[in-house]
């Protein structure tokens, strides 16, 4: 297991805030690392070895072992450890709709408030989206990705309706990550949001809820095939 994390900005403020803030990267990192399937379920996961591997004390591994469970990507077992837990199918298909019909009521608002530098904005982050797509850099475009849905968010002051997304969305993530190389081409990806940038810049909510629609309903094309191509890393 291999986890870098870089904790040198991390000089300033008080021992409160620093431990805090060491706490929620050593989160991001296993994050990471488990949507990326660098940890891949049914692994175990140890304080004291993580906490080393970052050079960092074991309370903040721990709190982040906490909220790790808590998002539903590890599972804590009293006196046995700490485990990756398995793709649930079933979750993940319960989370696409719970994230769906968030993200159709944002791009709705999107469509009807959208000013030109937001859209000249989301356009941005497309021609970012196809050069990353292009040079097939899979980890990337997953960031890229979530850019641009956080950016439909910001765009219409929601940026909270993204934070509840994210935390919703980590079994679809890993999901995600596997389906980009074949069962999801990245550019079918990118197509189909500017399809949803083309309706929100002709304002039109209708168009833009259809597009984020079918965009959001991809994975359910790949998750059989998913499923079955992994099966181990499934329930």
């Amino acid at each position: 297991m291999k986890i870098e994390l870089d904790l040198n900005t991390l000089s300033e403020g008080t021992a409160a805030q620093r431990q805090t803030s060491i706490g929620n990267r050593v989160f991001l990192t296993l994050k990471q690392a488990i949507v990326q399937l660098k940890l891949q379920p049914g692994n175990s996961l140890s304080e004291t070895d993580v906490a080393k591997r970052l050079g960092v004390s074991r309370q903040p591994v721990r709190e982040a072992f906490i909220k790790l469970a808590e998002v539903g990507l590890v599972e804590i077992r009293p006196q046995r450890g700490t485990f990756v837990v398995l793709i649930s199918r079933k979750e993940v298909e319960n989370t696409r709709f719970i994230r769906e019909s968030i993200e159709v009521a944002l791009v709705r608002k999107a469509a009807l408030d959208a000013s030109s530098e937001t859209i000249e904005h989301l356009k941005h982050l497309i021609l970012q989206q196809t050069k990353i797509a292009e040079a097939e850099q899979h980890s990337e475009f997953l960031l890229a990705d979530e850019k641009f849905h956080a950016a439909i968010a910001a765009s219409v002051d929601c940026a909270r309706a993204w934070r509840v997304i994210e935390d919703l969305k980590v079994q679809m993530d890993r999901v995600r990550f596997l389906s980009l190389p074949n069962a999801t081409p990245m550019k079918t990806l990118v197509a189909q949001h500017a399809n949803i940038v083309d309706a929100i810049a002709a304002h039109s909510p209708d168009q833009a809820a259809e597009a984020m629609q079918l965009h959001l309903r991809e994975i359910l094309k790949s998750l059989p095939q998913i499923a079955t191509e992994f099966s181990s890393l499934f329930e």
